[in-house]
């Protein structure tokens, strides 16, 4: 069936292809057009099925209906989540959505925002990987509307909405030393300026304090986002051969994947040989054995909010930046016990030397 058109309607109706286009574009009563002409173009236009041109119409009114969205890892099922929120809210709101992965590479994400605002997106959402301050200036100062999830730029007033990553992490920890276990571990992945991470590691490190611990350096690992695995197995063998820790704390759910793998490799009991916790939650960790004992992240409301944050800003540039902190939820499950370094666990260490 031919797609009907402008001109279609027009000549139907007796009347000129630019009456047609003023009615459908809500500009009728601007330019003098009566009521019963412009229900008429409209009852027509919804009997023929008519569609707009949404390239065409988007140069007439001077936006696209179109949103960019960077992500720094496609492969996490937490941006997965929010970005399937995104898409579903821009869906509901005629918008479509432009998708790219910088893969935590500030080069790529920056050449990504020129992509995007080159192909005339209406505004922005970035899970930024960025350390300096200046790209996120540049994109403010040239009035770009944007928003931020999960990372926020700090002294750079902009959108963002993201979690409470520091009392996420504190009551985690709080949990840990409330099943006595006063050793904790804690792994971090790079890149770690991320205010993520730092927020992660400030609240580990205060929960300690506050229980009158001190802070053992050694007990903090970093873990390379470019070679998990490796990095994985080298801190493990540190921390639970050398330093004896009674639990692991890994600071996002890639992280937790990549130890249960290594820890299930060589036979290590959990918790009964170290207990096991995770910032950010899958639905594996709730059907896993044990289950993982986790800091559950609002994924879907991260993704709503940003975008509605965004739709407000595109519609109206001078409306004041908003932060929103949504706080994080600890949930308990069975890898956390009262770990006691069990003599099983040791041997199975030293018997495997973690090589796997």
């Amino acid at each position: 069936m031919k797609k009907a058109s402008l001109k279609d309607i027009a000549n139907q109706l007796g009347v000129s292809i630019t009456l047609v286009s003023l009615v459908l574009n809500d500009q009728g009563d601007a330019k003098g057009i009566s009521a019963k002409t412009q229900k008429r173009v409209k009852d027509l236009a919804k009997k023929l099925n008519y569609k707009p041109n949404q390239v065409a119409r988007s140069l007439r009114m001077g936006n696209s209906k179109t949103i960019g969205l960077i992500i720094a890892d496609i492969s996490n099922v937490f941006y997965s989540a929010i970005a399937k929120s995104i898409e579903d809210k821009a869906f509901e709101n005629g918008y479509n959505i432009m998708f790219m992965s910088s893969e935590e590479n500030p080069d790529n994400e920056a050449e990504m925002i020129r992509i995007l605002l080159d192909r005339g997106v209406d505004g922005l959402i970035l899970s930024t990987s960025f350390k300096e301050r200046k790209e996120i200036r540049q994109l403010r100062d040239a009035k770009v509307p944007f928003v931020l999830i999960d990372r926020y730029i700090p002294g750079v007033k902009t959108n963002y909405v993201l979690v409470d990553n520091y009392q996420g992490s504190f009551d985690m920890t709080k949990h840990l030393l409330s099943m006595g276990n006063n050793k904790i571990a804690v792994l971090n992945v790079t890149p770690s300026h991320l205010t993520t991470m730092k927020q992660r590691i400030a609240g580990y490190k205060d929960a300690l304090r506050m229980h009158g611990l001190s802070v053992n350096n050694k007990l903090i690992k970093e873990i390379s986002h470019d070679n998990i695995n490796y990095c994985m197995e080298k801190a493990l063998k540190t921390l639970l051969l050398e330093e004896k820790v009674h639990s692991v704390f890994f600071l996002n759910n890639k992280l937790t994947i990549a130890g249960l793998e290594l820890l299930k490799k060589i036979n290590i009991r959990i918790p009964q040989d170290v207990s096991i916790a995770s910032f950010d939650d899958i639905e594996l960790f709730r059907f896993s054995y044990p289950s993982i004992t986790s800091v559950i992240q609002p994924k879907e409301e991260i993704g709503k909010l940003a975008f509605e944050v965004l739709l407000k800003q595109i519609n109206d540039p001078e409306l004041e930046k908003q932060q929103i902190v949504l706080p994080a939820k600890l949930v308990i499950r069975e890898s956390c016990g009262s770990t006691m370094h069990s003599a099983f666990g040791m041997s199975v260490l030293k018997q495997n030397n973690l090589n796997v």
